[in-house]
C-alpha cells in the first residue's frame, strides 16, 4: 500500500491510487520530514526509487511531472508504505520560497473603575492609542467595564457598556466626532467562543458560528479601521480593530475564547478573554486578563494558579472547513502571543520607600521590588516571556476618579485604605519569535483609579502564497 499526502491550491488528496487526480496538476507541493536531505546513508529503497523512477521516464517518455509521479504510485516498489523521506534528492532539487510583510501592533491595558464611558473621553483615547503612529492592528483590553458587583457577575451578561466603549474607539480611530448611533453601524450577533473570516469582498467580519452573547462587527466601508473582533465576560473587554486596507490585502481568521476564574474559581469577576488571530501563514494570540488582587503574603500564589488555569483552559474551536490548516487550539500553540491586563502583581516594599523612589522617579530600583519579575526569575510564572523596561510612574492606586494623588500615605483620609502603590499592577508581556517592543508606556488620563498603559510593537507575517515548501522536480529537469 502506497500512502501519499499531497497539497495543491488547499486541497488534500489522500489516495494509494491517485495518478488520474494528480494529471491536472502541473506542480506537487509534498511535506518532507526533516530527513529528506540527509544523503549519507542512501537506503536500497532510495536506489530502487531511483531506478524504478529512471525506467518509467524512459518507458513514457513523458514530459509531464504530475504524470510521471501518477506512474511511480502505481507501481508496487514494496508492501511498505511509501513515505516522502525515502526519496534522494540533490541540494539544487529543493526550490525553497518565503515572503513575508511587516505590521505594527498597538497593545493597550485598562482598568476603567466600572464606569462607563463619556464623549469627552475622546480626547483621553487620542492620547491613549496614539493615533499619530497609526499602528496597522489595534488590541484593546479593558477591566472593569461594569461594576464587580452580585448582579453582574452573576446576572445576564448586558452588552450596552462593551458597545459604548466600541463606538467610542470607532470614533477615535476613523477621526470622526460626534456620540451617536448612527455614526458607526454596529450589527449584533449570537456567540459566546466564536470563530470568523474578515470578508475582502464586503468589508465586513463574517461569523462562521454563534452560541451565546454578543460580538459586534463593524460594516462602515468608509473608514480606515475595521473591527472584528469584540468579547465581553463580565468586566474583562477585548476589542480588536485592523486597517481596511490590511484586511483587504490578506486573509484573516479569528477565533476567541473566554475563561472564568475568579469566586470559587469559575465566576467572571475575575479571568481572561483571548483573541485568537491567523493572518496569511502566522498566527497571534491576543490574552486580556484580569486577576486576582490583594497584596497579602501569599496573593502572588493565588494570581500565579490563574494564569496557570488560563493557560490550561483557553481552547479555541477548529476550523472545519480549513482542515489543510494550521490554526492552534491553545494559547502556547501561537506563533506571536501577548498577554496584558490588570495582572494585580505588587511591590514586595515598604510603602514609604516606594513613595520615595517614586518621588524620585528612580524606576530602575522600583524595578528591584517587582513582584511579578521575581516571580519570572524563579518560574513561578511565564517562564520565558518578555516585558519591557518600565520607565514610568505607578499607575494605581489613585485615591479617587479625576486625582493625580495615590491611595493611602501620610495625610491621607482616615477611612481610605492604606496601600503601597502598585506599580506593576498593568502590564503588557509577550513570548515569540519576531517581535520587537517599539515603545512602552502610561497615558495620562485620570478617568480611573488606574492609568491606562499601551506598547507598540513591530512584528510581521508569513504570506500564505509564498509559505517555505519543497518542490519535487525529476534529476532530467535540473541544470547539473
Amino acid at each position: 500500500m502506497h500512502r501519499f499526502q499531497i497539497i495543491q491550491a488547499g486541497l488534500v488528496l489522500e489516495s494509494p491510487k491517485h495518478s488520474l487526480l494528480l494529471k491536472h496538476y502541473t506542480e506537487l507541493q509534498i511535506f518532507f520530514s526533516p530527513t529528506i536531505m540527509d544523503k549519507s546513508k542512501p537506503t536500497q529503497r532510495t536506489h530502487r526509487l531511483g531506478k524504478l523512477s529512471r525506467r518509467k521516464h524512459k518507458k513514457t517518455n513523458s514530459t509531464n511531472f504530475s504524470d510521471f509521479l501518477g506512474q511511480v504510485a502505481d507501481e508496487d516498489v514494496d508492501d511498505d508504505d511509501y513515505v516522502a523521506s525515502d526519496i534522494h534528492c540533490r541540494p539544487n532539487e529543493v526550490v525553497p520560497s518565503i515572503s513575508t510583510k511587516s505590521l505594527s501592533v498597538f497593545v493597550g491595558t485598562w482598568n476603567v473603575a466600572g464606569r462607563s464611558p463619556v464623549e469627552s473621553l475622546a480626547g483621553d483615547l487620542d492620547n491613549w492609542l496614539n493615533i499619530k503612529e497609526s499602528a496597522d492592528i489595534y488590541v484593546l483590553g479593558f477591566q472593569e467595564i461594569v461594576p464587580l458587583i452580585a448582579r453582574t457577575v452573576i446576572g445576564v451578561e448586558d452588552l450596552t457598556e462593551s458597545q459604548k466603549w466600541n463606538l467610542l474607539i470607532g470614533q477615535a480611530l476613523n477621526d470622526q466626532t460626534g456620540f451617536s448611533s448612527n455614526t458607526l453601524k454596529l450589527k449584533p450577533m449570537d456567540s459566546r467562543n466564536y470563530e470568523q473570516e474578515v470578508s475582502t469582498t464586503c468589508g465586513a467580519s463574517t461569523p462562521l458560528t454563534g452560541q451565546q452573547n454578543t460580538q459586534y462587527i463593524y460594516r462602515d466601508q468608509g473608514n480606515r479601521y475595521m473591527l472584528i473582533a469584540s468579547k465581553k465576560m463580565v468586566g474583562v473587554f477585548v476589542s480588536v480593530w485592523i486597517k481596511t486596507k490590511v484586511v483587504e490585502s490578506y486573509d484573516i481568521s479569528v477565533r476567541v475564547s473566554s475563561v472564568a476564574c475568579g469566586i470559587m474559581g469559575y465566576l467572571g469577576n475575575k479571568g481572561s478573554v483571548s483573541v485568537s488571530m491567523t493572518i496569511e501563514g502566522t498566527t497571534f494570540c491576543f490574552t486580556a486578563a484580569h486577576l486576582a488582587s490583594g497584596e497579602k503574603n501569599g496573593d502572588e500564589g493565588r494570581r500565579n494558579h490563574q494564569v496557570s488555569e488560563i493557560f490550561r483552559r483557553t481552547t479555541f474551536t477548529r476550523l472545519a472547513h480549513k482542515v489543510n490548516e494550521h490554526h492552534p487550539l491553545t494559547i502556547l500553540g501561537h506563533d506571536r502571543i501577548f498577554w496584558f491586563g490588570d495582572l494585580n502583581y505588587r511591590l514586595y516594599s515598604e510603602d514609604s520607600l516606594a513613595r520615595q523612589l517614586i518621588k524620585e522617579q528612580d524606576w530602575a530600583a522600583l524595578q528591584e521590588f517587582d513582584q511579578l519579575q521575581q516571580e519570572l526569575e524563579d518560574g513561578g510564572v511565564f517562564e520565558g516571556w518578555k516585558e519591557g523596561n518600565i520607565e514610568f510612574a505607578p499607575t494605581y492606586k489613585y485615591s479617587k476618579i479625576n486625582s493625580n494623588h495615590y491611595s493611602g500615605g501620610i495625610g491621607s483620609k482616615q477611612r481610605e485604605k492604606k496601600r503601597t502603590p502598585a506599580c506593576r499592577c498593568d502590564r503588557i508581556l509577550w513570548y515569540g519569535k519576531g517581535v520587537k517592543q517599539l515603545s512602552y508606556l502610561r497615558s495620562e488620563s485620570n478617568f480611573s483609579d488606574h492609568r491606562p498603559v499601551s506598547a507598540i510593537f513591530s512584528t510581521y507575517i508569513v504570506l500564505k502564497s509564498a509559505n517555505p515548501r519543497l518542490t519535487f522536480v525529476p534529476s532530467k529537469y535540473m541544470s547539473i
